[in-house]
């Protein structure tokens, strides 16, 4: 089983700095091109895929939709693989959150997988509801629109980094993170990719 993991496209949120958690924001025009190209990369592999599934958030969803029309696929939604809540941080700036959550700043410093966002959960939570989500998958190719909360997680718990401060991975809007399950493979799986965002690159070449 491989699983490609897709981060949706970036919100007007994620370029001024506002944490999102499980707010509906929409794309931003760049990020509809951002899936565009994304789209264009993965039409340009020939691959054959098993099923396309999406968090139900709107921004994953429009991602998801913009891959599927190119590939051929309909969107399946899963509410599993929506971003982590983050409940009363939701909307805020970085700035605001150091300001108004020190004490939240201060224990997320020191646990960041079990410290829980005020009003919301825990990434220890949200690694479970993923892995429950990626647990029920058969064997095949799988394109995964989801968060980049989410992706981290995932990467972590196949790492066995579970504990590990997420937010070091680096993953850009619509970026490739692979995951493999070789045949006859049980366990945490294997990490192909983490991150691949070529398609973003200037020199990369969109033209149909």
């Amino acid at each position: 089983m491989e699983v490609w993991l897709i981060r949706h496209g970036v919100t007007g949120h994620n370029k001024n700095g506002f944490w999102q958690g499980q707010r509906d924001v929409p794309l931003a025009p760049e990020g509809v091109e951002q899936a565009r190209r994304l789209a264009i990369r993965l039409e340009r592999l020939g691959l054959t895929w098993t099923a396309l599934y999406t968090s139900d958030l709107s921004r994953a969803v429009r991602t998801a939709e913009i891959l599927g029309e190119r590939l051929g696929l309909v969107p399946r939604r899963d509410r599993r693989l929506r971003e982590v809540c983050v409940g009363e941080l939701s909307g805020l700036s970085r700035e605001q959150v150091r300001q108004r959550y020190a004490e939240y700043v201060a224990s997320s410093l020191r646990d960041p997988w079990h410290t829980r966002f005020p009003g919301g959960e825990t990434l220890a939570e949200l690694s479970e509801r993923v892995w429950s989500f990626l647990r029920e998958l058969g064997g095949g190719r799988y394109l995964v629109v989801s968060h980049g909360g989410a992706i981290r997680t995932a990467v972590l718990r196949v790492l066995g980094g579970e504990g590990a401060v997420p937010w070091r991975i680096r993953l850009e809007n619509t970026s490739i993170t692979r995951l493999h399950w070789p045949e006859g493979v049980r366990g945490e799986g294997f990490i192909n990719t983490v991150g691949d965002a070529a398609h973003l690159e200037p020199a990369w070449k969109p033209e149909e």
